[in-house]
């Protein structure tokens, strides 16, 4: 009766920018007598509903007719609509089933419209690339001598050690291990990192902080000694971009070290803290619920005493004129990831984005949300990610989640319904950029979660001793095989955890963290994600292309990739056992990428635990009446795949 996905219901489907008219469509049987139906549209941002009259627009076939209105939604927000119905059976209100359809009963589950403002731009440089991310003290060391190192850090000698997990003899896990990667060392590697594909490195931070993962910043305006300095990283952005390679940082402005120039709880520093006087310039920064000792801090970690954000000094400090956003990008910097982003306030991220693009319009703002960033509610608010004001794109956990959850047995239809909802939920603009990981600093490693024992509720004992055996290792890689597959072309921008593609594992931080296996890789899974970083080059429908899904049954996954020079299918069998998934009727004349070709019949059959990618390439054709060029098939001339554009 209904689909939000489908263009003949919903026209265009997905966000939408303010001003746009969007056509709605319904079907409804004729024997439910419908005498008037009506869309109903909520504002989340007013509570206001608003009631459209449908219009009756003729027969769909004999026992179906057609129903149709247009709705504009003249400010950026969200929306939700769902359909009111007056029949022989009374007033029937049609809302969302699974997949966008609608479902003639009371449901809580409405459809969303989400609107953005229609000069909404994101930058061009991250669409089509891949992302590489680096926890800096454990990718590589250059061995070039350092100054100004505190002296309090323990260095360890062997690169290939397990980091420190066990806690002190206070009972604290104080994370001052230190292996000594550095910027010197990232750049000695940009040719391998150029090797995979890599156009985008991000960096967890490295400004001057008191432990290895460096989100307890101590000086924003500093490079953490051990890293190096300004020089070194200026020299770093300026050698990437050379090799097309751009730099982002981590920004954690939501809380800084208690062992920092700002807060100084342990006197590390000259000047008056926070802590140390209330005529501190930097004591507004805080909340103290009792001076100096009881202070706001993220997640009741007393190292990370909260700042507020909105506070006239601080902003001015982080966003102003010669503040640190600009002063970062000056240096060479492509843009900022930004922590915990659903704990930033609205203000304060319309005026970071502020800052950065006024510094450079290709200037990144990728934030860190793990749910569904366009209906996200952060501490009773509903947030404004993505109507044009803040930020460019985001982390996509919600494609880690589909990703992983399939090859490790989940439903294949919820796993494509997780994919659809955020293609449908997110401007275009948004997606091109969107972060796919399937790992991070902050989860367990992709290797691990694919072939390793659940972590259920062991500690970082057992995680310390546990490991993947041969076999379930080689189970893990062919996983992880298919993991990569699907980054690489999903909607949005692959981003590798550093090491995943050299076949690291390791449970939760620290095991996550550890360096990078240097003359121990895994070099067969280098290649495969070599392998997917040229198809990656070479497929312009993986930069920007639609999205169709195919097949989502029976362990299998398959889908579409299409712009106007060619489309790409990409089919994946997370199974134990061999599955046929039938193709459309043109594939059959496809170039196949990776694995197997469609027989004659057009079924693709996928041994176990195995992908194809199949491509097919469009060339022009032109009207003889009008001279317009259009594109079909190179071989054969069947029509495009019966699917809709998400």
């Amino acid at each position: 009766m209904f689909n939000s996905r489908n263009s003949v219901y919903r026209c265009p489907t997905g966000a939408v920018p303010n001003g746009i008219p969007v056509h709605f469509k319904i079907t409804l049987p004729r024997d439910l007598h419908c005498s008037a139906a009506r869309l109903i549209v909520r504002s989340d941002q007013t509570g206001g509903e608003q009631t459209l009259g449908m219009f009756w627009c003729g027969m769909n076939g004999d026992n179906y007719e057609w129903w149709e209105c247009h709705f504009s939604a003249g400010e950026p927000g969200l929306y939700f609509y769902w359909f009111s119905l007056d029949t022989w059976r009374g007033t029937l209100q049609m809302t969302r089933g699974f997949g966008g359809e609608g479902i003639l009963q009371e449901s809580a589950r409405v459809w969303q419209l989400s609107v953005y403002e229609r000069s909404f731009k994101t930058p061009d440089w991250l669409s089509g690339g891949v992302m590489y991310q680096i926890f800096p003290d454990r990718f590589f060391r250059s061995g070039e001598p350092k100054t100004g190192v505190p002296s309090d850090r323990k260095l360890h000698e062997n690169w290939n050690e397990t980091p420190d997990w066990e806690p002190d003899e206070d009972g604290k896990i104080t994370n001052n291990d230190y292996f000594g990667g550095d910027l010197r060392g990232i750049e000695e590697k940009l040719g391998y990192l150029k090797s995979l594909g890599v156009t985008c490195i991000y960096l967890n931070p490295i400004f001057e902080s008191h432990s290895n993962h460096r989100y307890d910043t101590a000086d924003y305006s500093k490079i953490d000694p051990l890293l190096g300095d300004e020089k070194d990283f200026s020299h770093l952005c300026t050698a990437a971009r050379r090799m097309g390679i751009r730099v982002i940082l981590d920004g954690v402005f939501n809380h800084t070290g208690s062992d920092s120039v700002y807060f100084n709880r342990h006197n590390r520093y000259a000047g008056k803290g926070a802590y140390n006087s209330k005529n501190s310039p930097y004591y507004p920064w805080y909340t103290f619920r009792n001076w100096p000792d009881q202070y706001e801090c993220w997640w009741d970690f007393l190292t990370l005493p909260s700042v507020n954000e909105l506070n006239p000094q601080y902003n001015e400090y982080i966003n102003g004129r010669d503040g640190i956003i600009k002063k970062w990008l000056s240096a060479g910097a492509g843009g900022w990831r930004l922590d915990v982003a659903d704990e930033l306030p609205d203000a304060f991220l319309e005026q970071l984005r502020v800052a950065a693009k006024t510094r450079s319009n290709n200037a990144l703002i990728l934030g860190e949300v793990w749910e569904d960033a366009s209906n996200k509610m952060a501490y009773g608010i509903r947030r404004r990610y993505f109507l044009g004001g803040q930020l460019d794109s985001v982390m996509n956990y919600p494609f880690r989640n589909a990703i992983l959850g399939f090859l490790t047995g989940g439903n294949p239809a919820d796993m494509m319904e997780i994919i659809l909802t955020v293609l449908e939920n997110y401007p275009p603009q948004v997606i091109r950029l969107l972060m796919n990981h399937i790992g991070t600093h902050d989860t367990e490693r992709a290797l691990t979660v694919l072939a390793g024992e659940p972590l259920g509720g062991h500690g970082r004992r057992w995680q310390s001793t546990t490991h993947l055996s041969k076999e379930r290792r080689n189970h893990g890689r062919k996983r992880l095989r298919l993991a990569a597959v699907m980054q690489f072309t999903l909607p949005g921008v692959p981003c590798i955890y550093y090491g995943d593609e050299a076949g690291m594992e390791g449970y939760r931080d620290p095991f996550n963290r550890a360096c990078y296996p240097w003359e121990k890789e895994d070099t067969e899974l280098i290649e495969w994600y070599r392998k997917l970083g040229a198809i990656r080059r070479g497929c312009s429908c993986l930069k920007e292309g639609a999205f169709y899904p195919l097949v989502s049954i029976d362990h299998c996954l398959a889908y579409i990739r299409k712009d106007e020079n060619e489309s790409l299918l990409c089919a994946l069998n997370a199974g134990f056992e061999g599955r046929s998934i039938s193709v459309p009727d043109e594939w059959k004349y496809a170039e196949s990428l990776i694995g197997p070709s469609p027989s004659a019949h057009n079924a693709l059959f996928l041994e176990p635990e195995s992908c194809a990618l199949l491509r097919l390439k469009q060339e022009p054709v032109t009207d003889t009446e009008s001279g317009v060029e259009s594109s079909r098939p190179e071989s054969g001339d069947a029509a495009a795949p019966p699917i809709e554009k998400v």
